[in-house]
């Protein structure tokens, strides 16, 4: 099966493009000795966990479910295959753990990050019999983005990590020897698609107000958000920010990107089901901006697709907009050299990220068939949904 035959909607990952990517976080990696692991949020397309695997540490996850899918399809398996020799990590961090999954956690993760010293207290003695490398969040209270508070773990009133005021009165309230004994490192998660100068000025800040603890700890975490796949990204200054702190407090250093692992290599292939005129020239899709790619509406943004331009660029514009009964459900606006016309397919790019993790089935919408594009060009389809999967979710 090839690209124009796939059934649509379509989310299509790229394996040579995916491939590329992990060589490059791979070279980070033999540069500076630093351990990267998948952040599931952005991409859990676990039919590549074995290719992922083969290049990366291991993967992070943000609650049991993830954690539990790491396990399954990317630990286990690594370790059965390789039989020794390697040790693929398994990581969570979540705001609060739940009593009932927490013996579960304990089971499948290596690494289990808490958001609070009160949740160090409640769940670190039972992780640290279990053999479990324990963290914390911190909150440097360094902003390095601009625009949208909803993505920033920095902002004032951000329920994420523990500042340096709340850090020093945990300790001093809870037996900071004790408490501080559990730990084995500290993780920060502050940048969204930043450059490694945003890494830089927040690990200035970490040290000012951190930099005091770390030499008596044997890891650190710098989360993700760094776009170390995107054409340009400073590679070079992110390596001096790790061997900064291997060198200067002995720790290791793990990253956890999402974006840069599947970034640009994934696509959602579409049909055109309708064509119209209201003021300008209107395309309805048989993918839903809403449903299909969230973050179009919630980010937002305007995803990049393949043979169209800025509006007005080109002799025929449209709005894309997708089948839902949502008025705001609209792609963008797009220009063409021809007209668009009922039973064209058109392929957004760089679809792989978020998309899939966070799509839904508003409006009673299918989900989009997931397939593969493997290195000679043939697609494998590896699934698709039906109406049980919709069904299945309400009662």
């Amino acid at each position: 099966m090839f690209l124009s035959e796939l059934p649509t909607p379509c989310y299509v990952v790229d394996e040579a493009l995916l491939e590329k990517n992990l060589k490059v976080l791979q070279g980070v990696m033999e540069s500076t000795g630093a351990r990267i692991l998948l952040a599931q949020k952005a991409f859990s397309m676990y039919r590549v966990y074995p290719l992922i695997g083969t290049y990366l540490c291991g993967a992070v996850a943000s609650g049991l479910y993830e954690a539990r899918l790491c396990a399954e399809e990317l630990v286990r398996p690594m370790m059965e295959r390789e039989r020794g020799g390697r040790h693929w990590e398994n990581h969570i961090f979540s705001p609060a753990y739940r009593d009932n999954d927490f013996e579960e956690i304990l089971q499948v993760c290596d690494h289990i990050v808490f958001n609070s010293w009160r949740q160090v207290e409640k769940f670190g003695e039972r992780a640290r019999a279990a053999g479990r490398n324990i963290g914390l969040r911190i909150n440097p209270e360094c902003s390095t983005q601009e625009g949208h508070a909803i993505y920033d773990p920095c902002a004032p009133g951000s329920r994420l990590g523990v500042t340096k005021e709340n850090f020093e009165k945990g300790l001093k309230e809870h037996g900071g020897e004790w408490l501080f004994s559990l730990l084995d490192g500290l993780h920060f998660h502050t940048l969204c698609e930043q450059d490694a100068d945003a890494l830089e000025r927040t690990l200035d800040v970490v040290e000012e107000k951190f930099g005091m603890y770390l030499s008596k700890l044997k890891w650190i975490n710098f989360g993700g958000g760094h776009h170390i796949t995107r054409e340009g990204y400073d590679i070079p200054k992110l390596e001096r920010c790790i061997r900064r702190m291997q060198q200067k407090y002995g720790l290791s250093v793990y990253l956890e990107p999402g974006e840069a692992v599947a970034l640009n290599a994934g696509f959602l292939v579409t049909t055109v089901l309708e064509t119209l005129h209201n003021g300008m020239e209107i395309a309805i899709l048989d993918t839903s901006a809403a449903c299909h790619m969230p973050d179009v509406l919630e980010m937002p943004y305007r995803p990049p697709l393949q043979g169209s331009a800025q509006p007005g660029e080109k002799l025929y514009t449209y709005r894309l907009g997708g089948p839902t009964c949502l008025a705001g459900d609209v792609i963008g606006d797009y220009s063409f050299d021809t007209p668009l016309k009922e039973g064209d397919r058109l392929i957004f790019e760089d679809m792989a990220i978020y998309s899939m993790v966070k799509n839904n089935t508003f409006n009673g919408m299918p989900l989009p068939s997931i397939a593969l594009q493997k290195k000679n060009g043939a697609c494998e389809l590896v699934k698709q949904f039906g109406y049980s999967d919709f069904k299945e979710r309400l009662a």
